[in-house]
């Protein structure tokens, strides 16, 4: 039975093989652990969705808690997709974030048809400054 937490931290190895199971890990620093560390230490909204002790979605996230909620990483095992997961992972992250916020992503270029299938709209207007490293 699937169960969703919000107050439950996750290891940087932890994290790590979901991303990995999701197939996300292959645009995430998944060989860097100190990095990814980083990524989990300063997000300030993480949910978490769970299989008995299996971890097997994770939704992180970035919000000011009163404008816009910036969702940086939505994963979920590809064993378990087309489960509901993922809209439940976003719904959740937005209801943390507060009723006052917009929640902003960029897609994976995998996932760019999924998100309107959930209620999200598209916007066209999206700017990038790219990692220097």
């Amino acid at each position: 039975m699937l169960h969703y937490a919000t107050d439950r931290p996750i290891t940087a190895a932890q994290f790590i093989d979901v991303l990995n199971r999701s197939t996300l890990g292959e645009r995430r620093p998944v060989a860097d652990p100190a990095r990814i560390q980083t990524m989990l230490d300063h997000g300030n909204v993480l949910v978490t969705a769970w299989d008995g002790e299996v971890l097997v979605g994770v939704s992180r996230a970035l919000t000011d808690f009163s404008f816009c909620c910036y969702l940086s990483d939505l994963a979920v095992d590809e064993a378990y997709q087309h489960q509901g997961i993922g809209k439940k992972l976003v719904e959740l992250t937005h209801e943390a974030s507060g009723p006052q916020t917009t929640l902003i992503l960029l897609a994976a270029p995998k996932a760019v048809d999924y998100y309107p299938k959930i209620g999200m709209e598209r916007h066209e207007a999206c700017y990038v400054l790219h990692r220097s490293e």
